[in-house]
């Protein structure tokens, strides 16, 4: 199981010279490895991985935060501490395990308004200011490990973008654009300094397996090294029948594990990590990292970027390990079928005609209370109820701007029967993953899971301003087992989050308050309401 990672396996050849990098641009030291058992502090501190400083909201003081390892196995026992001071931002926060599926701890998945007690949701968009990192599991059985050499905290290769206003502000700005891209916590922006650029190093005649992990707050990206081919073997913790591509798409909370093969010229080349936004170039060392094998000098590579001859397609991708959709494989004769259309209207979205709004009692709360049907939980129109060992097939088609959109699961992967934008359908080996791009205006795509793990869980699209603006239900599994499994086991201190955010005073919650909003309004004349809070 290889959770929050991305794995790159890169092959083929091109010869080109280096130059001396006005970068200054070196390999990164080992990063720092938690274990486990661990405490982490959530705090504020000025960074530039750009070269422009901005106050951030980060794990330990550093972005992307520092990478959490375990075995298949291990038993997480994590104390997270909140440090936060900066009234510009949100100073109260939750975390979510992105890509563990808190089977029986449905308490602990940290999605807010579904599971603790607030009254309205803290903003996903927190990770837009920093809060965000690698969680890795190895597993020491895996099946594909003689297809790689290296696979340690060196081979984590993290994909963001970055804002260099506050996403307390850009929340309010229907439509805005990262400030610049970064690999590993660096990069450069159009028209900025020749900042460090992130450095991956290889030794000729191994094999690395790179884990890719998306931690976009938006852009999706395209990921390639020059002259060198990645084997996808891994799909969001799900193993995948080995899969040659010489470019590939990620989308926000997507995950790739790649085999590269260092088996070229020992000189630098470019990692090309291109965002879907307007005008996005590799100019001047912008949306790249480098790729430097041992012995070669400190420089910016010089190597060419020619178009991509076989990029991945989501439908080419197998699952290795037990594959096939559950249920009967013919389109529509799943035990329930859903059927969610989604609706951008100026800027905020619909799914069934319904925006989601975070309910004043979390979900979880209400099912712990005794509720159980549809017509008893809140929101209306926003909590799809699910009986138990179901198969389940949802088919969600959208429309109007602000596509391609990434939708996330919580508490299962899922078979991905009908991709975005192809026409057949596959009950046989689909790809399975938690993360599906679920395409741009009339496109649809189809997906299956078994209702084997209790509990309400969010399904979103997983760019945080599009959650932000009600892209988002809740599924809420078996209610009846929920309460049953739950009602005995959740700590006591979960009891206790909704009465202590409740007593908070708007400046103890931080956000920025009506500042924000004003200086939103100097950015952009299309804005959505001020915060009620404010």
């Amino acid at each position: 199981m290889f959770i929050l990672i991305l794995i790159a396996f890169l092959v083929s050849s091109i010869n080109a010279a280096s130059i001396v990098s006005r970068s200054q641009s070196y390999p990164l030291s080992q990063p720092a490895v938690l274990g486990p058992k661990t405490r982490l502090a959530v705090g504020n501190k000025v960074i530039a991985p750009d070269g422009f400083e901005r106050s951030a909201t980060l794990v330990d003081g550093v972005f992307p935060g520092p990478l959490i390892a375990a075995q298949k196995g291990d038993h997480f026992d994590i104390e997270v501490a909140n440090e936060l001071t900066d009234d510009s931002m949100f100073k109260v926060t939750s975390v979510h395990w992105h890509g563990l599926y808190q089977n029986g701890t449905n308490y602990a998945d940290g999605a807010s308004s579904a599971l603790i007690g607030i009254t309205v949701i803290i903003p996903s968009n927190m990770k837009c200011d920093g809060l965000r990192g690698p969680l890795v599991i190895y597993d020491p059985q895996d099946p594909l490990a003689h297809m790689y050499d290296v696979d340690d905290a060196s081979t984590v290769v993290t994909l963001a973008d970055w804002y260099h206003t506050a996403a307390t502000v850009l929340r309010y700005v229907i439509g805005n654009t990262a400030s610049s891209t970064l690999v590993n916590g660096l990069g450069r922006y159009a028209g900025g300094p020749m900042s460090d650029l992130a450095v991956i190093s290889v030794e000729q005649g191994k094999r690395y397996r790179l884990r890719l992990v998306s931690m976009s707050c938006d852009p999706n990206f395209q990921f390639s090294i020059d002259g060198h081919n990645l084997t996808v073997i891994e799909a969001d913790g799900q193993l995948t029948e080995p899969l040659m591509v010489d470019q590939l798409q990620i989308f926000a909370g997507q995950r790739y594990s790649v085999v590269l093969v260092a088996d070229k010229p020992a000189i630098n080349y470019w990692i090309r990590n291109l965002p879907n936004t307007n005008d996005a170039t590799y100019e001047g060392g912008t949306n790249s990292a480098i790729l430097r094998y041992k012995g070669a000098q400190n420089a910016d590579p010089t190597t060419v970027n020619p178009a991509p001859k076989n990029p991945l397609q989501e439908t080419n991708l197998h699952a290795l390990i037990k594959p096939g959709a559950p249920g009967i494989p013919e389109y529509g004769k799943a035990d329930i079928n859903l059927n969610l259309s989604v609706a951008n209207v100026f800027g905020t979205f619909y799914i069934n005609n319904v925006t989601f709004t975070p309910p004043t009692v979390p979900v979880l709360l209400q099912i712990l209370s005794g509720a159980q049907e549809p017509s008893q939980l809140l929101q209306n129109g926003s909590v799809i109820v699910l009986e138990a060992n179901k198969v389940v097939e949802l088919t969600l088609s959208t429309t109007g701007r602000g596509g391609p959109h990434p939708i996330h699961l919580h508490g299962h992967a899922f078979d991905v029967v009908q991709s975005a934008g192809n026409g057949t359908f596959n009950y046989v080996n689909p790809v399975r993953r938690d993360v599906v791009n679920a395409g741009g205006n009339g496109e649809q795509m189809v997906i299956r899971w078994t209702t084997d793990n209790s509990g309400p869980w969010f399904l979103h699209c997983h760019i945080d301003w599009h959650l932000d603006a009600g892209f988002a239900v809740i599924m809420a599994e078996s209610p009846s087992d929920t309460r049953t499994q739950l009602i005995e086991s959740m700590p006591h201190d979960w009891d206790q989050l909704c009465p202590i955010f409740d007593s908070l005073s708007p400046s103890q919650l931080g956000g920025g308050g009506r500042k924000s909003y004003e200086e939103a309004a100097n950015i952009s004349t299309l804005l959505f309401p001020p915060s009620p809070l404010h």
